[in-house]
């Protein structure tokens, strides 16, 4: 004999089948609804990362993915210098550069131009040129070929890359030796004319230093006083756990921003290990063979203790508490590399090491860093 089911029975059958569509349903809305670095400061800056040419050719999903959840503006971190955009004088190579501008269009991404003028990274036939008139024509050719295949499409052009000492006054380069200090000025002139409506600003590091922000105080009101447009000061922050001072950083935050132009921070990692006494800045041409294989100067070859992950934390913190105190000051901040792995302090100044600056690890995985820089925006 068979018996129907009460409705009762009905019920209780039911209820852990509902209860558990219901848990369902809640976990994948809040997975998807998850806070990102460029949702939680989308009404006070830019967050930007620089890519390199494997994440531009798309060949790393969690790279992709990483790239497209947390940021909203890119950098290409070399891949429109001018020894690999225009290698020879009459011979230019645009095939990562256009796929590095399409995938900022396709993600609705801030796109950054990085750089147009450096003294380093500098195609070697440039070092030819022997005469100013021949060195002018030939910046104004290279500026018009790039910003001018770009025009409309590049928000945000490093015009010029680096030419300060330390001590505020311009460094010697070729562009110096031939042309003298006006090259600076017609550099931002012609990629002004080729594109009008790109910002365009000066990119350097060390830029927290009071010498070195004087001489960068002096070049703006220059070129301002010529009628030059300058849009922004870049200041690359390569910086580590101890130093520069949050002081020394605002005061130059205010000094630029005094001026009338934006800041932006272009560069931004932390190193979490120690390097040589002399270490000054983030010159590529420095180098320190001798440390290689000191243990000393590499002690996280597999992942950071957690003491210096809170460390990590509490600088990063520090940071972007200022960042956020001079909101108004800032146009974008860019974390270079996506996440450690990607990261060029691993071979610099010291090759070989294992750093950790970012605030994503080698498994594109967030840190403390990531959620204590998250906390002052979502508490």
């Amino acid at each position: 004999m068979t018996h129907k089911p009460s409705t009762l029975f009905l019920l209780l059958l039911a209820f852990p089948l509902f209860f558990n569509c219901k848990n369902n349903t809640e976990k994948k809305d809040t997975t998807t609804s998850l806070i990102s670095l460029k949702e939680s400061f989308k009404n006070d800056f830019l967050i930007g990362a620089a890519i390199s040419r494997s994440q531009i050719n798309q060949t790393d999903s969690l790279s992709n993915a990483l790239l497209k959840k947390e940021f909203n503006s890119i950098s290409p971190e070399n891949d429109m210098k001018w020894e690999q955009i225009h290698p020879e004088k009459d011979s230019y190579y645009f095939e990562t550069a256009d796929k590095y501008v399409a995938l900022g269009e396709k993600n609705n991404m801030h796109i950054v131009g990085h750089t147009l003028l450096w003294h380093s990274q500098l195609a070697p036939w440039v070092h030819t040129i022997k005469d100013s008139a021949t060195l002018a024509n030939t910046i104004k050719t290279h500026i018009t070929k790039v910003a001018g295949r770009y025009k409309g499409r590049i928000d945000t052009w490093d015009v010029v890359n680096e030419a300060l000492n330390e001590d505020g006054t311009l460094r010697e380069s070729l562009f110096l030796k031939l042309m003298g200090e006006k090259y600076i000025a017609y550099a931002f002139k012609i990629a002004a004319e080729t594109d009008p409506d790109a910002k365009l600003i000066y990119n350097d590091y060390n830029l927290w230093k009071p010498e070195k922000r004087a001489g960068v105080v002096k070049l703006v009101k220059s070129l301002q006083e010529e009628g030059i447009k300058i849009d922004g000061v870049g200041m690359q922050a390569h910086w580590s756990l101890l130093g520069p001072s949050i002081e020394d950083i605002e005061n130059s935050i205010i000094a630029y921003s005094d001026l009338g132009v934006k800041v932006s921070f272009t560069e931004l990692d932390i190193t979490a290990l120690p390097n040589p006494w002399d270490l000054d800045g983030a010159a590529v041409e420095q180098s320190y063979e001798q440390f290689e294989s000191d243990p000393k100067m590499n002690p996280y070859p597999i992942k950071l203790t957690d003491s210096a992950q809170t460390q990590l934390a509490k600088r990063y913190e520090d940071i972007f508490k200022l960042f956020l105190k001079h909101k108004d000051k800032i146009d974008r901040v860019t974390f270079w590399g996506v996440n450690d792995d990607h990261s060029w302090l691993n071979n610099w100044p010291i090759k070989g090491r294992t750093n950790h600056p970012l605030l994503f690890d080698r498994n594109y995985e967030p840190k403390k860093a990531y959620h204590s820089v998250l906390a002052l925006k979502n508490k």
